[in-house]
């Protein structure tokens, strides 16, 4: 081919082929990091509502286990130091994901709205709070607790939820007055008569009664649910933003730890192995016997035999909200059960079963 005139002259296809090569080269340098990147494998830190103990060693289990890794995710997992904190340490960026019991976190939402806190999966169908008294004590019913002295943890749910409580059974709430313990001495008041009674979660403090010496036919346990105050109960949380910008890793997690769960509820004994490997200090037998009593008490509900974990309900979530609102003296901000809650990131229904 001859050249054109005012045309710059032809190069060589030699030359040619030798700048695509290393244009090619180049191009590809640039961007190998980002295709690096996009394939990394999502990390995520996952923060748990207290101490490692049978009611949250599912995350273990799935962790252990290798349910995490199978699913294409890097989960740290920590312990946390109360449900209550979990929320904020959720909007502040502590960590992504957390588990802790839902009503807190529904008080959190409603006086934080521009935090974004979101629920993706409950998995106590059935919440655990409860007040316990002695059995050979005068407390027979919940309006019996008139005019007695309950000893709980300024922070407790139980302790914070019990108005709603009260009102849904019918016990002047006034007559009520509550003694602020550390949660280490909370059930040793209850064991030495310096109270009348306590809140908290049946999984924790009925299990501490009973260590001591305190056995389960003598405490009479109200669970909240049966009288009136039908809560879910620990739940995984994120951020909407976070949620949003994340949704594949978000998918990933809580599809492991769904797992995990199941895991956990078919196989107990394994996962309280696991349990004791992570946390040598772990006494396994009362492991097993919280365990039981949770899945008993909060998971296995006729409702989750039914439907699967996680099949929330929207009116059942919206009485929830109007109970914390109303628990809390709070002005309704807005917060509606389809904003709080999402079942997109679930796995699909029929790995929910148990």
């Amino acid at each position: 081919m001859t050249d054109q005139p005012g045309r710059p002259p032809a190069l060589p296809l030699s030359l040619l082929s030798r700048r695509g090569a290393v244009a090619a080269l180049a191009a590809a340098a640039v961007a190998r990091p980002q295709l690096v990147r996009a394939q990394a494998t999502p990390r995520v830190r996952l923060l748990m509502d207290w101490a490692f103990q049978a009611p949250n060693a599912f995350a273990l289990v799935a962790r252990e286990k290798g349910f995490f890794r199978e699913a294409g995710v890097e989960v740290q997992v920590d312990r946390g130091s109360g449900s209550g904190r979990v929320p904020p340490q959720l909007a502040g960026g502590a960590a992504e994901i957390g588990f802790a019991d839902i009503n807190p976190a529904i008080r959190f939402a409603i006086e934080n709205p521009n935090a974004g806190l979101i629920c993706v999966a409950v998995l106590l169908d059935r919440s655990p709070l409860c007040a316990i008294t002695r059995a050979d004590g005068p407390v027979r019913t919940p309006k019996d607790l008139e005019g007695r002295t309950l000893a709980a943890p300024d922070f407790d749910a139980g302790r914070q939820l019990f108005p709603a409580f009260a009102r849904a059974a019918g016990i002047d709430g006034t007559k009520v007055t509550f003694t602020s313990v550390s949660p280490e001495l909370r059930e040793p008041m209850l064991v030495q008569r310096r109270a009348e009674g306590i809140t908290g979660f049946v999984t924790t403090s009925s299990i501490a009664l009973k260590g001591l010496g305190l056995a389960p036919a003598q405490q009479r346990v109200m669970m909240y649910a049966d009288h009136g105050l039908d809560l879910y109960g620990s739940a995984l949380l994120t951020t909407r933003a976070w949620a949003e910008a994340n949704p594949e890793a978000l998918r990933r997690t809580v599809a492991a730890l769904l797992r995990g769960f199941r895991a956990q509820i078919a196989d107990p004994a394994e996962a309280m192995a696991i349990l004791k490997r992570v946390e040598p200090l772990t006494d396994v037998p009362l492991e097993m016997e919280r365990h039981a009593m949770n899945a008993e008490r909060c998971i296995l509900t006729p409702h989750v035999k039914a439907n699967g974990l996680s099949a929330v309900d929207p009116a059942r979530m919206a009485r929830g909200i109007a109970a914390v609102e109303e628990a809390f003296g709070l002005t309704a901000g807005g917060l509606t059960a389809e904003r709080f809650y999402t079942a997109a990131y679930l796995p699909p229904r029929s790995d929910l079963g148990v």
